[in-house]
């Protein structure tokens, strides 16, 4: 496991048995992951955690879902203080359940947006982070409602991550970065500035 406190490891702990009882009922990762939880969802979640920056006040999560990554950097924040605060956009109502469920388990104090990506106010957030919730277009559509001017994306990608940048670039001008996931050799983690409609 990545190198995380003995608190934030048992913070980590109580989500992942939460999940396991949860799952069957509400399919929050999929069943062909399950084995492999920590490496496939948590160590996956936890590389974006050195990509904040350490004076970063605020983070939101898009769709977040079973809460990755969001909930997992949030859980790490309880410790490091980086972000400062963190809010998780769900539309599904029992997923939302879910992770206040584990926020409460874990005494944690992320704030659970339960609805629509689009349709939640603005956010004014230093980052947003997503993962597995849309292509890149769309992604960038939601950043540009929900991150502050001079904010930062961070999106784990799979293995047509190249392809979609050619096609956001049609409509949206960005600056990009594309770090090598630490999971997987065909994803990449995408590090978003300057987002603006062409």
């Amino acid at each position: 496991m990545s190198d995380v406190s003995r608190e934030t490891m048992q913070r980590l702990e109580t989500y992942a048995a939460t999940l396991l009882k949860w799952n069957p009922k509400i399919n929050l990762v999929s069943k062909s992951t399950i084995e492999d939880l920590w490496e496939r969802h948590f160590e996956d979640s936890l590389q974006l955690v050195s990509h904040i920056k350490p004076d970063t006040r605020y983070l939101v999560d898009m769709g977040s879902g079973g809460g990755f990554p969001g909930l997992v950097i949030s859980l790490v924040a309880e410790d490091t203080g980086t972000p400062a605060r963190t809010t998780l956009i769900e539309s599904d109502q029992r997923k939302s359940a879910f992770l206040r469920t584990v926020l409460r388990e874990t005494s944690s104090k992320a704030n659970i947006l339960t609805g629509r990506i689009e349709e939640a106010p603005p956010q004014n957030a230093d980052v947003v982070t997503a993962r597995a919730l849309a292509d890149l277009s769309k992604l960038l559509s939601f950043a540009d409602r929900h991150l502050a001017p001079n904010g930062t994306a961070l999106f784990l990608k799979g293995k047509n991550w190249r392809k979609e940048i050619v096609e956001a670039e049609e409509t949206w001008q960005f600056r990009w970065n594309a770090v090598e996931s630490k999971t997987n050799p065909d994803a990449v983690l995408l590090e978003i500035g300057d987002i603006k409609r062409v």
